[in-house]
């Protein structure tokens, strides 16, 4: 199989261009092809006969149920998207696991792109497609990302638009489109902000990509989920808030620095809200294997665990313009590929409470595995009695920050 592009279209104008059985032409070689009065001529079918010879590019679509299979990958159907030609094919990449499915970024800024670049140089997905209402912005990182392929090795393809529907037929969209924290300002000042945002982003993605996965990114996190997926009328396991690992990043590497080691030893979890309800059970923390109040005194923990809160503001203050991206992206990148790849992994994550830890209905921080349509399971662990009333009340103050955006 090979994907016939509009540089295999132009390199036989006026002439007869061989379609193998089972292989791809986009849409845009197609519309090339019409332009150009090249005929396409196929290889004879099993037993020798031709299933269409001489098929002219203006006819090509009512020979396709007999002849090659449909795109795929979604971008092949839209203008703008960049031309797959058999070197670029993600079936024909080296060992390893073969990409497949889309990504839709929306929202090109520093968080967006550098989670695309993440995802892209995993070599996992077929394509992913940045979306940013700027003109040329999305396409112009797109095309940069690209560039580096040969560098990092990676066969996965990139674009950019300013229209939502080039991102159609997402198998998961990441949400990182709003307004970012200024110096001083908190969370909630982003509440009213945001919504008119999302709500747009929403509808944007339950028009184009009806099946996808959403991931949101964008502040404050566990209203902006609920509220997306209110908006998106998607299930609520295909709606889910990134904060929860991106917060334990945070918690495991302040841990690191205390107590000397590397963080990738350090292990945590972050639930409740992204925000000031952010709670670290430390009853399922450790430190090389060992429960972490072996290894750091209470006094130490509780002031690691505010800095672990604040962080990003932390990030704010400093930078003095925009906020943090690079662990968001590291973190956004973490649980994509969980979802795709299927993972035992327990991580935090902003999902609707499904009566575990006696909480319902509401977004927050809980621990969950993840699966191919987002959250496959709540996981219920032994926290202690502290631990679980500070969820709780986590809890209630997201629904009660959710209920005055939704006019409640």
């Amino acid at each position: 199989m090979k994907v016939i592009g509009v540089g295999d279209v132009e390199r036989n104008a006026g002439g007869q261009l061989r379609v193998e059985v089972g292989d791809t032409v986009t849409p845009l070689a197609r519309d090339r092809a019409r332009e150009l009065n090249v005929t396409f001529v196929a290889a004879p079918a099993a037993g020798g006969r031709p299933d269409y010879i001489g098929t002219p590019a203006a006819a090509f679509e009512e020979a396709v149920p007999t002849a090659p299979n449909d795109p795929p990958a979604g971008s092949l159907y839209r203008r703008g998207a960049p031309v797959v030609s058999a070197s670029t094919d993600p079936q024909s990449v080296g060992p390893g696991p073969r990409p497949g499915g889309r990504v839709a970024v929306v929202g090109a800024g520093h968080v967006g792109v550098t989670t695309a670049m993440r995802l892209a140089e995993c070599d996992l997905f077929g394509e992913i497609v940045m979306i940013d209402p700027v003109a040329g912005l999305a396409e112009g990182l797109a095309l940069d990302l690209t560039h580096s392929s040969s560098l990092q090795r990676f066969g996965t393809a990139l674009a950019g638009s300013s229209d939502p529907a080039e991102a159609a037929g997402a198998d998961y969209a990441v949400v990182t489109a709003g307004r970012p924290r200024q110096p001083g300002m908190s969370r909630s000042d982003l509440l009213r902000v945001n919504a008119e945002i999302i709500s747009a982003v929403s509808a944007d993605i339950r028009a184009h990509s009806p099946d996808a996965t959403v991931l949101v990114v964008t502040n404050p996190l566990d209203e902006m989920t609920a509220l997306a997926q209110r908006e998106t009328g998607f299930p609520p396991e295909r709606v889910v808030g990134m904060a929860g690992v991106l917060d334990a990043a945070r918690f495991c590497a302040l841990v690191a620095l205390a107590a000397g080691g590397r963080a990738e030893d350090v292990s945590a979890l972050a639930l409740g809200s992204h925000g000031a309800e952010m709670v670290i059970p430390l009853s399922q923390a450790r430190v090389a294997g060992q429960p972490i109040t072996s290894v750091l005194d209470g006094a130490t923990l509780a002031q690691i665990t505010e800095r672990a809160r604040n962080s990003g503001a932390e990030v704010v203050g400093l930078l003095q313009k925009g906020s943090a991206y690079y662990a968001p992206a590291a973190s956004v990148a973490k649980m994509v590929l969980a979802m795709a790849q299927g993972s035992d992994e327990v991580l935090g994550a902003c999902v609707q409470a499904d009566g575990s830890y006696g909480i319902s209905g509401t977004y927050l921080g809980l621990p969950v595995r993840l699966g191919a349509g987002g959250v496959a399971e709540v996981v219920n662990l032994d926290l202690t009695g502290p631990e679980l009333a500070e969820l709780r009340v986590a809890a209630e103050r997201i629904e009660e920050r959710f209920s005055t955006l939704a006019g409640g």
